[in-house]
Parts: structure tokens; C-alpha cells; sequence
């Protein structure tokens, strides 16, 4: 009497067989547990702290280029109302998120730019400047401050500026100072030059605060270890790409298919036990890795574990296009990054947070990490997530559809 076999019998017989194979690759076993292991180190190794202070120095000291305009201003006779302005010049160089140094040379301040001269701030928020090329230590309790950019004045400035002389200030800049930085540092410099001078700037603000658009970061910057949360998870999923789709490249060309054909099991038992094995090892080390690096909380968790799933059939099914593609392992290595490469692009949108272009949006990734990042980072909950949640929905599911039409054509056709 012949013996029939349920589909759940002959599904879970052909992923017994897949995870056997799987674990005899040693390849792929390897560096599955390597990049497990890595990207959680990365993460606790990356900096947790945020530096918002941009570090100015000028020279002459602060305190001399006021006495030496006061001083001058007076003796040519200026009304000492007129030297009001003074104390607000003093008043603007501590704004928040400046932390002045000053030095008392020019070629004082060159060198702590370029990194010749070492700063350091003590507890009680003075500055000490050390030779690295010298013997001394830095003293205890302080830290190391790095200065972002340099200014160094006349020591008539003040007083040039206000009789309408034009004096000459010198700005350095650090290399990987970005350009926005010494534009604004170059603004504030002709903004104090007017205001001495007695001339309105040429145009007018409108009075109260400054409105901002979205959430205001002031004070509450990401650090690099929170932005990096999101990318690992998304480069786990990533590379589960790799695995799956050497497994099914491997099954068609030695015709593992053909055999397994003879047998009760149809084209959709193995299209469907292809999908539960790549989606669950995708998934199982996507959670794997947020647990370890604290992405799980009370609120989120359920939304996290929708999103790492739509990932996960991303994913499987772009593994399902490469690896009925792939004729060899070079031909299969070379369409999996055709496929990845494009698909990394949204993630550097996160680490460089910006204006992100149309066509990035575009991308079958996009949303995926978008919402990985929302969810990690901002808090958002369901429905601020709707939106993507939807758009990750419909991009997955055209993936989805047509690996399991490349894929089920070219199973028929062995």
C-alpha cells in the first residue's frame, strides 16, 4: 500500500536537508558566527559620547584686544558710550556650544590647530597646551581637547574696526573642519566687525526665537554607537544574501532539484521551504544581534520584530533572483553585489544623516532602514511608522514575487 506524505512532512524533511548542508559549509558557518561576533564588538567599541562644542581659539587673548581697543578708542577721543558694544563682544564669544582657547601668539594657535600643540582642559575649565614631542605628561584630571578652528587678530582690531579701517584677520581651519563651519566662523567675524562699526547688517531678523523644523537636536546630538544600531542590523540581513543564495545555486547546478523532483515533493514545497529557511536565518540573527546591542524595548519590540521580518523577505527573495542567476561562485559573488550594492545605499543616509535624494528613496531597501532607524533611535512607535511599514510591505512583496517566478522557471526547467 503506498504511503502518502503531507506537505508539512515533506517541508520540514527539505529543511532538515537545508540546515544539514548549511551546517557543513564551513564558509558560511564561519562567517556567519564571525560577523555575529564582530558587529556586536564594533558596536561597544564605537564612542557613546558627543562633542557639541565647537572648539574656537584666537590670539591675542580676549582680554588684550579689548583693553588694547579701549585704550586706543579713548585716546582719540571716542565717547566711552560708544565703547558699549565691547562688553557685547565679550558676551558673544560664550555663547553656547563655543568653548574658547586663546593664545597669546599667532604661531601659538597654528600649532594647536594642526595638532603640533596638544590642548587639554582641567575641572576647573582653564587650558593647558603641551609639546607632544616633549617628556611632559598631561596632568591629571583633564581632557583632551581637539580644536576645530582659529582665529588670530589684530591687535588693533577693535579699534580699526570702529574708525572704519579695514583690518585683517587671519582664519586656520583643520582639514576635517567642514566648510559650513568656517563660512559661519568667517560670518560672525564681519557680523562683529558691522556692529563696531556702527553699521545694521542688511537685513532683519524677526524678533522672538528661532523656529525650528522638526525635532530639535540641540543639546541631545546621536552618538556614533546609536547610529550604528540600525546599519548592523541591516548588514546582518544583508549578508544572510550571501548563504542563501549559495545554497540554491548549489542545489540547481548539481541538480540536487531534479532529485528531489522524483520524490512526492512539487515545485512549491521547495520554493516554500526555501523561504522559511532564508527568512528564519536571516531573522534569527538580525534579533540576535539587536538583543546584544540593546535595540529591544518594552514599546518596540513587536514593531521591531515586523520590521526585521519584512527585512528578512527581502532579502530571501533577492538570495531567490541571485542564486538561480548564478552559474558559479564568481558568476553568483558578482550578482550578489550587483544586487547589494545598490540596495547599501540608503544605509549611509542614516550614518550621514541629510537631505535624502528622490531616487534613494526609490530603493526596495529604503524603507527597511528607515524604519530601523525611526524605531532604534527616535522611539516611533506604530503609528508613526505606517507609512514605511506599508512601503516596505508592497516593495517585498514584488521582490518576493518575482524571485519565486525566476526561481520556480528555472527549477521546471532542469
Amino acid at each position: 500500500m503506498k504511503k502518502t506524505v503531507s506537505n508539512r512532512g515533506l517541508l520540514l524533511a527539505i529543511l532538515k536537508k537545508d540546515i544539514r548542508v548549511y551546517s557543513r559549509n564551513m564558509i558560511y558557518l564561519f562567517l556567519t558566527v564571525l560577523s555575529l561576533v564582530f558587529f556586536v564588538a564594533i558596536f561597544w567599541l564605537v564612542p557613546d559620547t558627543i562633542d557639541e562644542d565647537i572648539n574656537f581659539a584666537i590670539s591675542p587673548p580676549l582680554n588684550e584686544l579689548l583693553s588694547e581697543g579701549r585704550e586706543t578708542l579713548q585716546a582719540q577721543g571716542v565717547p566711552p558710550q560708544l565703547l558699549e558694544e565691547f562688553d557685547e563682544i565679550d558676551s558673544a564669544f560664550e555663547e553656547e556650544g563655543l568653548a574658547l582657547v586663546e593664545f597669546e601668539d599667532e604661531e601659538q594657535l597654528k600649532k594647536a590647530v594642526s595638532g603640533e600643540l596638544e590642548v587639554y582642559r582641567t575641572d576647573q575649565g582653564q587650558f593647558l597646551t603641551l609639546d607632544p614631542s616633549s617628556d611632559q605628561k598631561a596632568p591629571d584630571n583633564t581632557t583632551r581637547v581637539n580644536l576645530d578652528i582659529g582665529m588670530s587678530f589684530p591687535l588693533s582690531f577693535l579699534s580699526d574696526a570702529v574708525l572704519g579701517e579695514k583690518p585683517v584677520v587671519t582664519v586656520y581651519a583643520d582639514a576635517a573642519v567642514p566648510e559650513e563651519i568656517r563660512g559661519a566662523m568667517q560670518g560672525f567675524i564681519r557680523e562683529m566687525v558691522y556692529q563696531l562699526a556702527g553699521h545694521e547688517l542688511p537685513v532683519e531678523l524677526p524678533a522672538g526665537e528661532m523656529i525650528i523644523l522638526g525635532q530639535d537636536r540641540m543639546g541631545d546630538q546621536i552618538s556614533m554607537r546609536d547610529r550604528m544600531r540600525p546599519l548592523i542590523a541591516f548588514f546582518i540581513l544583508m549578508m544572510e544574501t550571501f548563504a542563501l543564495a549559495s545554497l540554491i545555486s548549489n542545489e540547481v547546478l548539481q541538480r540536487t532539484v531534479t532529485a528531489l523532483m522524483v520524490t512526492p515533493m512539487r515545485a512549491w514545497h521547495f520554493l516554500l521551504a526555501k523561504t522559511i529557511f532564508g527568512t528564519t536565518l536571516a531573522m534569527g540573527q538580525a534579533v540576535i544581534v539587536l538583543a546584544f546591542v540593546g535595540a529591544f524595548t518594552a514599546a518596540n519590540w513587536p514593531l521591531l520584530l515586523v520590521i526585521v521580518l519584512l527585512g528578512s523577505l527581502l532579502f530571501t527573495a533577492v538570495a531567490m533572483l541571485v542564486g538561480s542567476a548564478g552559474k558559479d561562485f564568481i558568476g553568483q559573488l558578482m550578482f550578489s553585489f550587483l544586487f547589494l550594492i545598490p540596495l547599501m545605499i540608503p544605509s549611509f543616509a542614516v550614518l550621514f544623516p541629510g537631505s535624502v535624494a528622490a531616487w534613494v528613496r526609490m530603493l526596495p531597501s529604503y524603507p527597511i532602514v528607515r524604519l530601523l532607524y525611526d524605531v532604534t533611535i527616535h522611539e516611533a512607535l506604530w503609528s508613526d511608522s505606517a507609512e514605511y511599514l506599508v512601503y516596505a510591505g508592497l516593495w517585498t512583496l514584488v521582490l518576493y514575487g518575482v524571485g519565486l517566478l525566476v526561481l520556480k522557471r528555472k527549477v521546471n526547467a532542469l
